[in-house]
């Protein structure tokens, strides 16, 4: 297993470590990373946890060691609850997010979990546990109003004048701004990259996902075989759905099923497609992950003037909002099958009433 792409060992730790300890600290890192891909979600099935979730608790758990050899004074291996619970109770004084705090303690228990079965120490329980969020409503989620706006804006986003409507002297102008988009020579901008500034991926991208609430990582695994527009459908195999349980079948918009064959088509004719299943991949023709999905729907707000400041204006929200009106329009049951949730509880963030129908309801009331 080639453990390159994680955080063994960080800068941090091997700045405080001698060459003897370092080697030693890197196989502990090692053996723990290995056990927690292959086997840390369930043991007993040989289930590890995915590997977009070890590698930002790596860096966590790098901290707690860290934490632990500035407590002892020095370098050591051998973890106690203890020092669990120190690290706990310093988080917890400490002028940091409550997200933050969550996430550092997620990764020691995991850090505990493979302790306990592959070193025999026992089970640790915190004596403090924190919370993200005290409310039952999910962070964010994009209004009715906003939902109708960024679609407007997918398909306006990066678009440019057709050629043939160009002067000479405008169309070299249009020629340096897609040179710089492109990332090409402006001498090998030719009349097809106009085409394709106007083309249907960021579209499809954003409407089915505003249709089906698409995890980042379901919009990185995403591959060919699951569309079906025929019958304006996703089928997401148990394989390839982010939860791994079951297998999914998600309504599209016959408009969006529309917007993605077009993508569908219109995909052909790019060779960077021609050795992948991909749906869709970003500009540098690497799968979208979290930031750059992050930073499109950044832009987006910016096309739409959707104000992000004290949001948490993620990928996430345009899911949120799929449960929240999905919720409101159907019911508990079509939201959780939309959403693909293995439990009914995970739903019932999203019954809620939105904000902009209480606002309507103070109105009547006077």
């Amino acid at each position: 297993m080639n453990l390159n792409e994680y955080p063994v060992v960080t800068e941090n730790s091997e700045s405080y470590l001698n060459q003897r300890q370092l080697l030693d600290y890197r196989a502990e890192r090692e053996e723990c990373l290995r056990w927690l891909l292959a086997y840390g979600k369930d043991p007993d099935k040989a289930k590890g946890y995915a590997k977009g979730t070890i590698k930002p608790r790596a860096y966590r758990m790098d901290q707690f060691y860290r934490f632990v050899w500035e407590q002892e004074e020095g370098y050591t291996a051998n973890l106690t609850h203890d020092h669990a619970d120190a690290w706990m109770d310093h988080l917890a004084h400490r002028d940091v997010s409550a997200v933050h705090k969550v996430n550092c303690q997620k990764s020691v228990k995991m850090l505990y979990k493979w302790l306990r079965h592959e070193r025999g120490i026992g089970e640790w329980s915190p004596a403090i546990t924190f919370s993200a969020d005290s409310s039952s409503n999910p962070r964010d989620y994009l209004t009715r109003e906003e939902r109708s706006a960024i679609r407007d804006a997918a398909l306006e986003y990066g678009s440019v004048p057709a050629y043939n409507n160009l002067t000479p002297a405008e169309r070299e102008r249009w020629k340096r701004y897609l040179a710089q988009r492109f990332e090409k020579p402006k001498s090998e901008v030719v009349p097809d990259d106009w085409d394709r500034a106007n083309g249907w991926k960021i579209a499809s991208l954003v409407w089915v996902s505003l249709d089906t609430g698409l995890r980042p990582t379901e919009v990185k695994r995403s591959t060919m075989s699951w569309i079906d527009t025929d019958n304006s459908v996703l089928r997401i195999p148990k394989e390839d759905s982010a939860k791994n349980t079951d297998h999914w079948i998600v309504g599209l918009r016959d408009r969006t099923a529309d917007i993605l064959q077009n993508w569908c088509e219109e995909r052909q004719a790019y060779p960077e497609y021609d050795d992948t299943d991909a749906i869709w991949l970003t500009r540098e023709q690497n799968p979208w992950g979290v930031s750059a999905l992050r930073g499109l729907l950044h832009r987006l707000c910016d096309v739409a003037d959707i104000e992000t400041e004290n949001r948490q204006m993620s990928w996430y929200t345009i899911r949120h909002s799929v449960g929240t009106y999905m919720t409101r329009e159907e019911d508990l049951a079509a939201a959780q099958a939309q959403l693909r949730h293995k439990s009914p509880e995970t739903t019932m963030k999203y019954d809620q009433t939105p904000v902009e129908d209480r606002r309507d309801a103070l109105d009547k009331m006077g």
